[in-house]
């Protein structure tokens, strides 16, 4: 797939994916994304290198939301974006945009930091189940 080629009325999750804590919460934005808004590429793919050449990015090995047309946002401003559109309670975590973005990033890199430690790492990326494959770019 090519950028040209990306979904334009998606928004497009990037995550790291031989990361166990970044593809549960892959899984978890599936099951509460009921308004089907997200498409999901690894980090790693070909295809998730060609976005973040794109963005103009460099050394990120963390949660990207790129919008073909809008831009994109990394770490934790990224996440709480994503929330927004989740079904569910969760949106309780909005309550986190008061805070301003340098202390939420440096709570998220230190999360990011530690995230192979505490929820250990693939060898290769996951490969969605036949059902879900259409959720994920390549």
């Amino acid at each position: 797939m090519e950028i040209s080629d990306l979904p334009k009325d998606k928004k497009i999750i990037l995550f790291d994916g031989v990361c166990n804590l970044c593809n549960s919460s892959v899984q978890f934005v599936i099951k509460h994304d009921k308004k089907d808004v997200f498409r999901f590429v690894a980090l790693q793919s070909e295809l998730g290198q060609k976005i973040i050449r794109r963005i103009d990015t460099f050394n990120i090995d963390s949660i990207i939301l790129y919008e073909p047309e809008k831009g994109y946002r990394y770490k934790a401003r990224a996440a709480l974006e994503i929330v927004k559109h989740l079904s569910g309670a969760y949106r309780v975590l909005l309550v986190f945009t008061i805070l301003p973005t340098s202390l939420l990033n440096r709570i998220y890199d230190f999360i990011a930091k530690n995230r192979y430690k505490w929820f250990g790492k693939k060898e290769s990326c996951m490969i969605p189940t036949p059902d879900l494959a259409n959720k994920f770019l390549v």
